[in-house]
This record gives C-alpha cells, sequence and structure tokens, in this order.
C-alpha cells in the first residue's frame, strides 16, 4: 500500500482519480447542503462529514484507479514491444489481475502468431533464394515489392521499391506486365531479347494473384534465360544434320555406284573393281561413322555413371601402340614411347581410356609426315592445368603426351578441333578420310574423368596433344 501511495504521486494527468473522486462524492455534498438549508445540520458538522466522505471515497478509488493506470502502462510497453516493469503488474484486485491475465494471454498468442509469420515468411523467402531463375513481385504500379537471390544477382541489389521499366525497355515485355497489373489478363507468358543485357533471350511469365491474396501485390514475374537451351538446341539441330550430311554423302557414292553396275557398267570388269574398292571405301567409312556416333550416345547415357575401376595407363597405351603398329610402318614412322618410372593406375572406366588413347595415337599417325616419328610420353605430374569452365579433379594426375612431326595447326583450328564433326580443310584437301569426331569424343571422356586436355602445335616440334587424368576422382 505504501508502494501504491507513493505511486499516486505519479498518476499520469489524464487518470481522472480526482474527477472520479468529486463526482462519487457529489450526492453527499448536495445532501449535505440540503441539510444545512433546513438548519438539521450545522454547517462545521456538515462539512467534517463532507471531508470524511471524500477520504472515504478517495481511498476506495484508489486502489482500481492505480491498477488501471498500471494496466494501461502495461499494455503501452507491449504494444511497443517494450520490457515492461515488473512492479507495474503487482495488482491485488480479482477484476485487475484478471483482465491482466487475459491481456497476457492474447499478448502471448499474438507473439506466437507473429513469431510463426517471421519463421515462414523466411522460409519462403530462403525457398525463393534456391530457385535459379529471377523472381519478382510487383504492386498495381509495376513497382518491385519483392524478389529472390537470383533476380538480385541479375538485375542489381537494389532493385526494391523501383518501376520494373527502369530494368527493361522492350515494349512487347512491359505491354504484358501491364496488361495483367491492370487485370485484362490473368497470365502472360513471351519470349522477348533483353537489348539491356546483351540481347539475351528470356521467357517471361507474368501472373495476377486472386484478389483475396494480393495485399500489396499484385502480381508475380518469373523470368528464365533460356540463351543455353537455345544454343543446346542449336547444336542438336546442327549435329544431326550434320550426322546426315556425313551419312547421306557415302550412301550416293554407293547408290550411284550399284545403279551403274547394273546397267551400263554390267560387264565391265575393270570399272567393277575399281567401283566396288570406292564403295568398300565407303562402307568403311559409314561404318567408322556409325560406330562413333554409338560411342557418343553411349558417352550421353554413362555420363553419370561412377568411376570405379583400376586402370593402369601404361598396359593401356602397351596394347593401343601394339595394336596401331602395323599401320604405322606402312607409313614408314617410327611409334616410341617413353615414360616415367612408377606410373600409378588411376581410377576410371578402362574402355573409355582405351578409346581415348587409340583416337588420339590414330590421329598421330594419320597426320603425321612420312618417314617421321610419332612419340608417347607418360609423366607423372603433381597437379592437373585448370580450364573455364570445366570441372577438374585436384590433387595427383598422370598426363599422356602424344606428338607428330605434321604440318603446324594455326590457332583458328587449334581452338575448334575438338568440335564434333569439325575437320581442317588442309586434311579434307588431302583427302585423308575422317568422320570428324575422333577428339570430340576423347574430349567428353576426358570431361568425365574430370581430366583436362591441352594441344600445343609449332612449326619445328610439330603438334603435341597432352591428355591429363586424376589418381584419384574424390
Amino acid at each position: 500500500m505504501h508502494h501504491q501511495i507513493k505511486s499516486l504521486l505519479h498518476f499520469e494527468r489524464d487518470s481522472q482519480f480526482t474527477k472520479r473522486v468529486l463526482i462519487l462524492s457529489l450526492p453527499s455534498a448536495v445532501l449535505f447542503l440540503t441539510l444545512i438549508s433546513l438548519n438539521l445540520l450545522s454547517p462545521a458538522i456538515s462539512l467534517l462529514c463532507y471531508a470524511i466522505i471524500i477520504l472515504f471515497n478517495m481511498f476506495s478509488l484508489f486502489p482500481i484507479s492505480y491498477e488501471l493506470q498500471s494496466l494501461r502502462k502495461y499494455t503501452y510497453s507491449l504494444a511497443n514491444e517494450q520490457t515492461p516493469d515488473p512492479q507495474t503488474m503487482n495488482l491485488s484486485e480479482k477484476d485487475a489481475r484478471e483482465l491482466a491475465n487475459a491481456i497476457n494471454s492474447i499478448h502471448k498468442f499474438w507473439k506466437s502468431q507473429t513469431d510463426s509469420l517471421k519463421i515462414q515468411t523466411m522460409s519462403d523467402a530462403a525457398v525463393l533464394d534456391t530457385l535459379p531463375d529471377p523472381i519478382l513481385t510487383l504492386d498495381s504500379q509495376g513497382n518491385i515489392t519483392n524478389c529472390n537471390q537470383a533476380a538480385r544477382n541479375f538485375l542489381g541489389n537494389d532493385i526494391l521499391s523501383h518501376n520494373l521499366d527502369s530494368y527493361f525497355s522492350t515494349n512487347i515485355f512491359i505491354a504484358s506486365v501491364t496488361k495483367v497489373l491492370k487485370g485484362k489478363s490473368r497470365s502472360e507468358s513471351l519470349i522477348f531479347h533483353a537489348s539491356e543485357y546483351n540481347n539475351r533471350p528470356i521467357y517471361a511469365h507474368i501472373t495476377r494473384l486472386p484478389w483475396e491474396t494480393q495485399g500489396r501485390t499484385t502480381a508475380v514475374v518469373s523470368l528464365n534465360d533460356i540463351s543455353k537451351a537455345l544454343s543446346l538446341e542449336k547444336m542438336q539441330s546442327d549435329f544431326v544434320a550434320n550426322a546426315s550430311h556425313e551419312l547421306k554423302t557415302p550412301l550416293s557414292v554407293i547408290s550411284g555406284f550399284i545403279e551403274t553396275l547394273q546397267t551400263t557398267a554390267r560387264d565391265d570388269a575393270d570399272a567393277r573393281d575399281t567401283f566396288l574398292g570406292i564403295m568398300k571405301e565407303q562402307t568403311e567409312y559409314m561404318s567408322a561413322l556409325i560406330e562413333d556416333l554409338l560411342s557418343l550416345s553411349r558417352l550421353e547415357m554413362n555420363r553419370d555413371k561412377e568411376l570405379k575401376e583400376k586402370v593402369d595407363i601404361t598396359e593401356v597405351i602397351d596394347d593401343v601402340v601394339q595394336a596401331l603398329k602395323i599401320k604405322a610402318f606402312n607409313r614408314s614412322l617410327d611409334l616410341t614411347v617413353r615414360e616415367d618410372k612408377k606410373i600409378p593406375k588411376i581410377i576410371g572406366d578402362n574402355q573409355q581410356i582405351h578409346q581415348i588413347v587409340q583416337n588420339i595415337i590414330d590421329n598421330a599417325i594419320k597426320y603425321a609426315q612420312a618417314n617421321s616419328e610419332v612419340s608417347i610420353e607418360i609423366k607423372n605430374v603433381a597437379q592437373i592445368p585448370s580450364a573455364p569452365g570445366q570441372n577438374i579433379a585436384a590433387g595427383k594426375a598422370v598426363s599422356i603426351a602424344v606428338n607428330n612431326k605434321g604440318p603446324k595447326i594455326d590457332k583458328a583450328d587449334l581452338a575448334r578441333l575438338t568440335e564434333k564433326f569439325y575437320r581442317m580443310q588442309v586434311h579434307k584437301d588431302m583427302k585423308i578420310k575422317g568422320t570428324g569426331l575422333g577428339l570430340s569424343i576423347a574430349k567428353q571422356i576426358i570431361l568425365h574423368h574430370r581430366g583436362n586436355l591441352t594441344v600445343t602445335s609449332t612449326s619445328y616440334n610439330g603438334t603435341t596433344f597432352t591428355v591429363y587424368l586424376p589418381v584419384k576422382q574424390k
């Protein structure tokens, strides 16, 4: 009580404690005035009695007034997310305690709801940030109200509250967004080229939210950079076209010779022998082309296959060299192998590595100058050279360098050697047969093994293809 009386001095001006006391005492004042006017009670006694009544009313109203003031301060503290003074809730009146308990229950409920909403909002934002495509939300004026991390990476970090048309000027895109924002369309999808961003082709989908869920946000815009997809589609289309062309040419030759042998050269033994020889060459070419196409298909299907075989590089190279010795002898080439001591076995696919070595050494023999040397050098290396955009394994590796003394390859040709169906014009002019897929297959296998391929070519030392394969994949 002493604390409460002391606190009375700190009543707020709008607590109206004094007014309540005077109002409650007013009927007594009227009664005493009436008694005095009727000479039924002396003024002194009336004043004393009225003073006693005022004091009684003060002591009667004080607890509830004090506790109402405490409740108000406590409620304001909760509303302003401040820590209230525990002494303000030292209540003695039952009704005040019940009211305080009700306030606490409401506060706990809404705090729980607020915390859950914050957690859900953070979770939703985290989910949106994991999406690879930019996502934007817009208000009815086209201002950006929210976005994910991909959108910030694409358009910039400070994009909230900016209008979408400050980032894109493509008329067809802005018109589609405006159409959705004004409610003229439920959703719009389109492909446009963003001139502000290197003219990238972008697939955009704009969706208007249902009115009951809109709030400040009116529409959602998702953007997808489809330049890679279009590039891949073009590569696939070019691949099919090239494969069809490469197969069509020998088929046309064979078909023409068959027709000739069936008609005008039916009885011409010399023409028949010549034509059959050419047809045999074309058939062998088609067989090699089909085998290379099947190899590419197998690589595509097995690109996620786990590499777990232990491969002896030295043994693989010995097998390939033995198989190609006759071909090298026919071109008067010396085929030599040099290797470091203790070449370790590597983790990989034995058949695929055999194909890499086969393709590269076979090319070296095919394109080498006659009466020269083709050398294969096997070394231990501490690290594979890095290459932009390639997932190269760290740690020790084995390098296989294959060198021939052919003519120098220009830089423009060096950059395209591993393209599918690419063949240097000089080789075409020399009528050297090839499918243009050997190096492309080798490159794909090397990438699968997280290795690297480098090519150097000089006029004095010829051309060297160096394959790097990691000893371990992890």
